[in-house]
């Protein structure tokens, strides 16, 4: 149910006018409207349910990016053998939004799998636009106080030679108390 080359019945090389012609020939035979006037309730849902697989793998195989991405976590999945088959497959009424057959689904028709060795979503997310606009604003932020700190101590030294820190303040608590006496 979750390959989607299988729903189609292509093979993983396959072009996009591949694609798209096996998604014709599926719509073709397991469109609901095709089937609306059959007396069998389960044979019009079961054609129904075959028609929005098949539009989620069509939705899936025919751009690009989401491509690349089925077939990433396709490999690393079967590479280490964490998720089944039945993961990259979301449930029928959470992919569509209601409207028509399976074609208004929000983010997809399969699930990440779960977080752990995947190295390859690790550098994705390592070299995000934001990530690195984030890692490069909390290094100048960084650098800027520490360049601060240094700061701070070389005018304390140039207006106070002789005087540390600890001496300039009892100085002051001196004063304070001298004053507070008399």
């Amino acid at each position: 149910m979750g390959d989607h080359y299988g729903t189609l019945g292509l093979r993983r090389d396959a072009t996009k006018a591949e694609v798209k012609a096996a998604f014709r020939r599926r719509a073709l035979l397991d469109h609901p409207d095709r089937h609306a006037h059959s007396s069998d309730a389960a044979a019009r849902a079961d054609a129904a349910r075959r028609f929005r697989q098949a539009s989620d793998a069509y939705h899936v195989l025919s751009d690009d990016r989401r491509r690349a991405e089925y077939d990433f976590r396709l490999r690393s999945s079967s590479s280490y053998g964490r998720t089944s088959s039945s993961a990259w497959a979301s449930s029928s009424s959470s992919a569509s939004s209601g409207y028509g057959y399976g074609h208004g689904h929000s983010g997809g028709s399969w699930r990440r799998p779960p977080p752990g060795y995947d190295w390859g979503f690790l550098l994705k997310v390592l070299t995000r636009r934001r990530f690195l606009m984030n890692l490069g604003f909390s290094s100048v932020l960084l650098s800027g106080a520490a360049f601060l700190d240094g700061s701070i101590l070389e005018l304390w030294n140039m207006n106070n030679s002789g005087k540390s820190f600890e001496e300039a303040m009892d100085s002051i608590e001196k004063v304070k108390t001298g004053r507070g006496n008399s």
